[in-house]
């Protein structure tokens, strides 16, 4: 049976089952169908050139193009279009990445069906719903002070074990410097050492561990 007018989604994971799954969930409501799937972000950004689906459902993690880098783009090219993420990942930061990026709402994948079906619902009708776990990560994310490149950069060789020397080189900048930027980001982490910069990046979302 044909369903009139539904809600027209575009899946976009790479994981085969988990995609397959949330399609099948879709297409079991009376409301919605599933126009297009997709596994990578930047085939995402092609199929909805093309179908024009009313609300994306997008992963973070994407080979190619993040997810957020897909949501960037579509934004940029279809400002009006509709975005929900869908993730394992609820540290501060992803969250923060995914909104300011232009995401309308922001799902984990252990969520009940009934609050994903909702959410597609909410933000089809133009709202941005959040769920309180995810409104106090952001909220938490928001007042933490904003890591600049060359911080960000030398955070993400900490997390590696490199030492400062390793880490200068590997960006063209004396040692002085890097310990400059080690003691900012300390700051701004309100970490004392080292391993707790690297634990609390880790937690935070900042820095993925591949």
């Amino acid at each position: 049976m044909k369903k009139k007018n539904p809600i027209r989604l575009l899946v976009v994971d790479d994981h085969p089952a988990f995609r397959m799954g949330l399609a099948a969930l879709i297409e079991s409501e009376p409301d919605m169908t599933v126009v297009a799937e997709s596994g990578d972000g930047q085939d995402a950004v092609e199929i909805f050139r093309r179908e024009k689906p009313d609300v994306v459902l997008m992963d973070l993690r994407l080979p190619g193009f993040s997810g957020v880098e897909a949501i960037i783009a579509l934004r940029k090219e279809f400002p009006g279009c509709r975005v929900i993420v869908v993730t394992t990942y609820d540290a501060d930061e992803d969250v923060y990445r995914a909104i300011q990026s232009g995401a309308q709402s922001y799902l984990l994948k252990d969520m009940p069906k009934e609050e994903i079906v909702q959410t597609i619902r909410a933000v089809h009708n133009g709202e941005q719903p959040l769920s309180a776990n995810v409104a106090s990560r952001l909220a938490n994310r928001l007042q933490r002070q904003e890591l600049n490149q060359r911080e960000l950069e030398a955070l993400q060789f900490l997390v590696k074990g490199r030492s400062n020397k390793e880490i200068a080189a590997a960006l063209f900048i004396s040692e002085d410097t890097v310990k400059t930027h080690l003691k900012n980001l300390f700051h701004k982490l309100d970490v004392q050492d080292r391993t707790e910069a690297a634990i609390t990046a880790i937690r935070l979302g900042i820095v993925h561990l591949e």
